[in-house]
């Protein structure tokens, strides 16, 4: 790659942009942003590049750029690329949903708490958090005792003015004074959690005595969620100043970033993120740092401070401050403090997030994941997999499932159904595989994929990937055998393992296999699941259309047609007259 480089140095621009290295398959290794592009990836002919960059240079024999307008355009651009490729060299944080912020509109006469993921277009809203977890226990609680308006547009007292648990201010029956003092006390309690639990005990205790089993269940869970968001800190912040702390500790294979946001001078929420490595290296802190800041202060979120104390500091700094300025319309400052306090507080941060490694280190599954990835060769630590089935009976309700497994548990808020219209297997899980390929834009690329099925449908996994230009680890689990039919008895089935390197065959009594297996079956029982359902559907519509009068041979005329009921149901009168007459198309109309 050096010499390729060497020649492509000559026809750089000395322009800001991004820069992507790809392998010999088309695969996208690295991809970077650059203030000068010549000189960046000159800086790459150097000796003095970590391992890991002259591992990919190594790997690289083709090298493509894109020029952006300015240096902050290009780390939009590098951030956005790194999420719906996931390259093989680059750091990849998944986690980049967005949290619930509990607000208040303090323009309003007689304001109340509510919750949103998204920053509203009004003027005097505080709002409070993220909240990471227990927003909406915190929210009922807050309600529950103390007596806020509980409803909008509210004209007369309802029956929580009758229960005590709302003042009635539609009716005049409290002055905006008065219910100014209830705010203060509620707002209190949301930066204190722990004055809620003392009240939610004592009603806890009140529903079990009265052997209201159920609702005392669920108020528990409430005050262990409330417990869970209370940091014990050590410190005596006197001033009640809003600001936020970003720290960043790596040990082993394992990396953790930290947020804390303080309101107030308090805590009021904290959160942490894993991040496994590739080796144990020192990690790329400048790329890590950046990911997390920039998914945590997108343009639709709220911005609670403009001040964010980081426990070290990082090359990219002064640009992504300039960078949130403009986004935010403010200045806001990242600062690495020096004041004793908040230099505390950030090494705080930092010996939280150490703890979070030393406590995911001891967990067994940490282990046997990397066991996983070295076995098998993978290029990726698989942290997010993706598993494939389809389901049909004879061609009638194809449909096609993904479930994801990430961070040892189903993440099954990323669980995918698909109505499919290839006929065979194979056009099913090329369909499947493609529009899934199609959506790493809104849902980022996962480390691994598995299949359901031999080498044949590896490889055209393997193509889809790489048209994509993601990097993605394949696996293929094809049942055992026996007698010419599938063999799935658990604890027995010795199913064989594809991969791009080779065939594997593991024992029965294998964690590895049986890992696999969960995997499998799991994307299967979805598959079938929903399988069932729109088979129960189609054979509803059936029924209406024979019930309407058209016979057995018109229904499979237009099922052959269209697909399936759902596009029969679309279609034009017209082109239903076209294909089976004005008649039949009028029955059809009339059936649906």
């Amino acid at each position: 790659m050096q010499e390729i480089l060497k020649e492509k140095l000559a026809n750089l621009p000395q322009n800001p942009g991004v820069y992507q290295y790809f392998d010999k398959e088309g695969k996208l290794l690295y991809v970077g942003k650059a203030k000068n592009l010549k000189n960046r990836v000159r800086s790459y002919l150097s000796a003095q590049s970590s391992a890991r960059i002259q591992k990919m240079i190594n790997e690289a024999v083709h090298l493509e750029v894109i020029t952006t307008h300015s240096e902050a355009d290009a780390l939009i651009l590098e951030n956005s690329l790194i999420k719906q490729l996931h390259p093989k060299y680059n750091i990849l944080l998944r986690d980049d949903k967005t949290y619930p912020y509990i607000y208040v509109d303090l323009s309003e006469e007689f304001p109340s708490f509510k919750s949103t993921r998204r920053l509203i277009k009004k003027s005097k809203i505080k709002y409070y958090g993220p909240f990471f977890k227990g927003a909406k226990q915190l929210l009922d609680a807050l309600y529950l005792y103390y007596p806020l308006r509980q409803r909008q547009g509210c004209k007369r007292a309802c029956i929580f003015h009758q229960i005590a648990r709302c003042p009635a201010p539609c009716e005049g029956k409290i002055s905006p004074e008065a219910y100014g003092e209830i705010l203060a006390r509620a707002t209190k309690a949301l930066l204190n959690p722990s004055l809620l639990i003392e009240n939610l005990q004592k009603q806890m205790l009140k529903l079990s005595k009265n052997e209201h089993y159920e609702e005392a269940a669920k108020l528990r869970d409430s005050i262990r969620t409330l417990r869970e968001l209370e940091v014990r800190v050590e410190l005596d912040l006197a001033r009640l100043e809003d600001f936020e702390i970003f720290a960043l500790a790596w040990e082993k294979n394992l990396a953790c970033l930290l947020r804390f946001v303080v309101q107030e001078g308090k805590i009021i929420s904290a959160h942490s993120r894993l991040c496994p490595l590739k080796s144990e290296e020192e990690p790329d802190k400048n790329s890590l740092y950046k990911q997390f800041i920039l998914e945590n202060f997108n343009s639709d979120t709220p911005l609670i401070a403009p001040k964010i104390y980081l426990y070290e500091d990082f090359e990219d700094r002064p640009l992504l401050e300039d960078l949130l300025s403009k986004r935010f319309g403010k200045k806001i400052r990242l600062i690495r403090p020096q004041q004793a306090q908040k230099r505390k507080i950030c090494d705080l941060a930092f010996q939280n997030a150490l703890l979070q490694i030393h406590n995911a280190l001891k967990k067994t599954d940490l282990h046997f994941m990397q066991d996983f990835m070295r076995y098998f060769a993978l290029e990726n630590f698989p942290g997010r997999i993706e598993i494939f089935d389809c389901s049909h009976l004879q061609g009638v309700a194809r449909v096609g499932a993904m479930v994801c497994f990430e961070g040892g548990r189903w993440h099954k808020e990323a669980y995918r159904r698909y109505h499919l219209s290839g006929r065979g297997d194979f056009e099913q899980m090329r369909e499947l595989l493609t529009r899934r390929a199609k959506d790493f834009q809104s849902l980022p690329a996962p480390d691994l994929w598995l299949i359901d099925g031999g080498s044949v449908l590896l490889n055209l996994a393997k193509s889809i990937i790489k048209s994509s230009g993601a990097n993605v680890d394949i696996l293929a689990i094809a049942k055992e055998k026996i007698d010419a039919k599938a063999h799935r008895a658990k604890g027995a089935a010795r199913d064989k393992i594809h991969s791009l390197r080779g065939e594997f065959r593991l024992d029965s009594a294998d964690k590895k296999l049986q890992f696999l297996q969960k995997l499998r079956d799991e994307a299967h029982r979805f598959a079938l699941d929903f399988h069932r359902k729109a088979r129960e559907k189609q054979d509803l519509a059936s029924s209406r259309l024979t019930k309407a009068g058209l016979s057995g041979a018109v229904v499979d005329k237009l099922l052959n047609f269209y697909g399936d009921f759902e596009g029969i149901h679309a279609a034009e009168f017209e082109e239903l007259a076209g294909l089976v007459g004005a008649k039949n198309a009028r029955k059809i109309k009339d059936a649906f």
